[in-house]
């Protein structure tokens, strides 16, 4: 598939369907497996790990992991190409909860340009990403 996201000054370089490249390092859904930490990522800063908690394209409170107890600012979910995971509000209002004071829910594509610019800008960011549907 082409590419949904370019940004060669990173640290998320490359976003297309199910495929990472952050900090020079893939991440994506293959048809033998996965490679990196496949099509579902977690990322604060510059450290990627997989995001596995996530089952089916309605978030629960505990499919929001890794992310708390790291003094974040701003999480960032990305909702899948197409927008098709949903983020209830009783998920939204978890996550507040556990001191994160903001939160953006966006398609995947902008949500790569919207962590690359917060941060760009030194803002403490994570982000939780689907990489599909």
């Amino acid at each position: 598939m082409h590419d949904l996201f370019t940004d060669p000054q990173g640290p998320i370089e490359h976003f297309s369907w199910g495929r990472y490249v952050i900090a020079g390092q893939e991440h994506a859904q293959s048809e033998d497996g996965e490679t990196g930490m496949g099509k579902d990522i977690r990322l604060i800063g510059r450290e990627v790990s997989r995001w596995e908690e996530r089952k089916g394209h309605r978030l629960k409170k505990s499919m929001i992991t890794g992310v708390y107890g790291k003094g974040l600012e701003v999480l960032i979910i990305g909702n899948g190409v197409h927008g098709a995971l949903e983020c209830p509000d009783k998920v939204r209002e978890d996550i507040a909860a556990h001191g994160i004071p903001r939160l953006m829910v966006a398609r995947t594509p902008e949500a790569c340009r919207l962590y690359n610019q917060l941060y760009r800008q030194g803002v403490r960011v994570g982000l939780l990403a689907h990489g599909t549907c």
